[in-house]
């Protein structure tokens, strides 16, 4: 596992329950936005932390924490990722996995495996956008398998979509929201200007509230999906 980050403890990123959250390093998508840069760009790397001292860290926590969120860049492109899902579910945690949804294949053989309790899945743009937002040749129908694995196999899940409003406009997010089934949690990430893959992204900015607000009100109506934004 080439882990680059780790947080310690999180009371967010894991609905209802008290996490740490680990890092994984290499996306194969580029998107402007992205504020983990680090993460992505294979010269801006840091010494990876070992996968020891993760595992000493989870065994003397049991008891205090509930659960590891696996994020990144994106965590299917490990090799190790399955082998160390294994040893942090033996330690009895719950386990989220954020990914962009581009490995449904890699997907669908952890949910098999039971080594997930959580699913996230960034969804970037309406499928006829996707290479353009994501800087990526990325074979569109995997991205639907995704979508459609997530929701069809009974683990709890989200769906969200970070916002620069230079990329997305409103009939953009009606599309995503077609997607979804109905009563899914969809979130609007608010896109904010403070560290992005493309510098030029710094000079992006993302609807106002009152926007946000009204968009929505139309995708709860239009789509009966529990929508929020942050």
């Amino acid at each position: 596992m080439k882990i680059g980050g780790f947080q310690k403890t999180s009371l967010t990123d894991y609905p209802g329950k008290v996490a740490a959250i680990i890092f994984t390093q290499g996306c194969n998508f580029r998107c402007g936005y992205c504020h983990n840069p680090e993460l992505v760009s294979p010269d801006l790397f840091t010494e990876s932390i070992s996968e020891k001292e993760i595992l000493s860290f989870f065994e003397k926590r049991r008891g205090q924490l509930d659960a590891m969120v696996v994020t990144g860049g994106e965590p299917l492109i490990q090799d190790s990722l399955e082998d160390f899902l294994k040893k942090i579910k033996k330690m009895g945690y719950l386990i989220k996995l954020d990914t962009n949804g581009s490995f449904p294949e890699e997907l669908k053989k952890i949910i098999e495996k039971k080594l997930v309790d959580y699913l996230a899945m960034d969804i970037k743009a309406p499928l006829d956008k996707y290479k353009e937002v994501s800087n990526s040749n990325i074979d569109i129908k995997k991205i639907k398998q995704s979508i459609d694995l997530i929701m069809n196999f009974g683990l709890n899940y989200e769906f969200r979509t970070t916002v620069v409003k230079s990329q997305l406009k409103k009939e953009d997010l009606f599309e995503i929201a077609k997607l979804i089934k109905p009563k899914t949690l969809y979130i609007l990430q608010k896109f904010i200007p403070s560290k992005t893959l493309n510098p030029n992204f710094l000079n992006e900015v993302s609807y106002s509230d009152e926007e946000f607000k009204e968009i929505i009100d139309e995708i709860k109506k239009k789509f009966d999906l529990n929508c929020i934004y942050r």
